[in-house]
């Protein structure tokens, strides 16, 4: 019998997330995207003054749901303010935390970082249609926090992880990363509340 080769470790995990005008992705346009970026243990793999939480550039009329309108008015405000950042300065910023973080892309893509938060596939789909240049440093596989929070969910009710809870948030972050002002459904802390809830499965269902 031969002896199997060990899969090589996941070189990194791009912990991100964005926040859009529409669930529609032929009328969604990009408002915000983070990115914080681990090893496979959650350890930083860059200072947190390289972390990213960008407001990206609204364009004129785009069309925005109204669950948007109501609820991320202050950010809306933000992008269609003179301070947000065009959507291609955006990509840029994200490609170049990725380099700092892990080196060029890998020519085989089984080599590359992993996307990682909740629900992500959302976030994938973003970035595939408006971020390219990130996009190509992207694992073809996904770390998505919502599987175990399912597993621990069927298997643990009445144990639920509040990710919309800021103290919950902070208790469980792992060492070495300080918990994000904010609330939910602002892209930077929704990225510290995937890592927290991350944290919280990985030491009662993967030990």
């Amino acid at each position: 019998m031969t002896e199997s080769t060990p899969p090589t470790p996941t070189p990194a995990y791009l912990w991100f997330d964005t926040e859009f005008t529409s669930l529609d992705p032929s009328q969604a346009r990009l408002l915000q995207v983070a990115l914080l970026v681990t090893d496979i243990n959650l350890n930083r793999l860059t200072p947190p003054e390289d972390d990213l939480n960008i407001c990206i550039a609204l364009e004129d009329g785009a069309p925005v749901s109204g669950w948007v309108e109501e609820n991320l008015a202050d950010l809306l405000a933000q992008c269609r303010s003179d301070t947000a950042v065009p959507v291609a300065e955006a990509d840029a910023q994200l490609a170049a935390l990725v380099d700092k973080a892990v080196g060029p892309a890998a020519k085989d893509i089984a080599d590359r970082p992993v996307l990682a938060g909740n629900a992500v596939h959302m976030d994938l789909l973003m970035a595939r249609l408006f971020l390219p240049d990130f996009e190509k440093r992207l694992h073809y596989r996904l770390l998505d926090v919502s599987t175990l929070k399912l597993l621990w969910n069927d298997h643990h009710q009445g144990e639920a992880f509040e990710k919309d809870t800021a103290g919950a948030v902070a208790a469980n972050l792992p060492d070495g990363i300080a918990p994000p002002t904010g609330e939910a459904h602002d892209a930077y802390y929704d990225i510290h509340a995937s890592l927290a809830e991350m944290n919280y499965y990985r030491g009662r269902l993967l030990t």
